[in-house]
């Protein structure tokens, strides 16, 4: 495969915007890899799989066997709502999207596919702590429900409640039903 060829095929792969950048996503990366090596491989390998966590590497090969990319991805079981049923995929995909990045595929604006960067901003926006709007439905609900926010506090290992992150509101809030 010549340069040329690899600027070419990047043509032909549609992006996201992602916060004012474009990002190729991995089944773009795969389509553009099966153009210029329809007899390549893509081989997925899991690393580490224990106590929720999963560590992948994936590995891209031409048609002779050589190596052109490897990637590596780690995920997390309760990181997010679609991780609590597909973390292993997640972690096999994101694996993929690298080493197809490594090859020079979709690379255009970043070796981080779509889905790493949406994931990693949700993952952000959801450590970040409660907004003093949300303590103040926390304060109101909490009585409602036969608690206090000492409990709270205390389940969540936090001194207050502007301490809580938005994921541990979110669980706060869907176990007394208040979605």
């Amino acid at each position: 495969m010549t340069f040329e060829a690899l600027q070419i095929a990047n043509k032909e792969i549609s992006t996201i915007d992602v916060k004012g950048k474009q990002y190729a996503e991995v089944n773009q990366r795969i389509k553009v890899f099966r153009m210029l090596f329809p007899n390549g491989s893509i081989t997925t390998k899991i690393e580490s799989l224990q106590d929720g966590m999963c560590v992948m590497s994936a590995e891209v090969r031409d048609e002779f066997g050589s190596i052109l990319g490897v990637g590596h991805a780690y995920e997390k079981e309760d990181s997010s709502f679609i991780n609590k049923t597909s973390y292993i995929e997640n972690c096999e995909t994101s694996a993929v999207g690298r080493a197809l990045g490594m090859c020079g595929i979709g690379i255009d604006t970043s070796v981080a596919s779509a889905e790493e960067v949406l994931n990693a901003i949700k993952q952000q926006s959801e450590s970040a702590q409660i907004t003093a709007a949300q303590v103040k439905t926390l304060e109101s609900c909490i009585p409602k429900h036969g608690q206090t926010v000492e409990n709270v506090c205390r389940y969540y290992k936090v001194s207050v409640l502007q301490d809580l992150t938005v994921r541990q509101f979110m669980a706060l809030m869907r176990k007394m039903g208040e979605e």
